[in-house]
């Protein structure tokens, strides 16, 4: 059984999406963007469901900082939503590092994660400006 998780730093603490956003209206030119949210999609497999909310609350996310949503979260439908993962073959540190975390705290089987960043994007942007900052962010030899 797979179960999916959806990890975001609260305003205040999302400093990665505020360095993006800032970087995507300055090196591109987009001052269209009006607000980009970054959210980690943790994929677990191997745990009970207990096992995994302890997980949750402890290892893919930060209480203090984070909010954390179940795998039926949805973004709004103002928001152009597109995610980056790993290619088969490359080495994901933040899965592998989840992994072996989670493994500690059951102290049991090593669990299967696989981990994505999800972008959202806000403001009036056109499928070429959102084509663009895919281009900006996706590495293709790695994700």
């Amino acid at each position: 059984m797979v179960t999916r998780v959806f990890v975001e730093k609260r305003k205040g603490f999302d400093v990665e999406a505020r360095h993006m956003m800032a970087d995507l209206r300055q090196n591109l030119g987009l001052k269209a963007i009006e607000d980009l949210r970054i959210l980690n999609r943790y994929d677990v497999s191997g745990l009970s469901g207990e096992e995994f909310e302890a997980a949750a609350r402890t290892i893919l996310s930060e209480p203090n900082v984070d909010n954390v949503y179940d795998e039926n979260y949805k973004v709004s439908s103002e928001y152009h939503v597109f995610a980056t993962e790993f290619l088969p073959g490359q080495y994901d540190q933040r899965a592998d590092s989840a992994s072996q975390c989670v493994q500690l705290l059951t102290q049991g089987e090593r669990p299967l994660v696989a981990a994505a960043k999800i972008y959202a994007l806000a403001g009036e942007l056109t499928d070429e400006d959102v084509a663009r900052i895919k281009h900006h962010v996706i590495n293709p030899v790695e994700s």
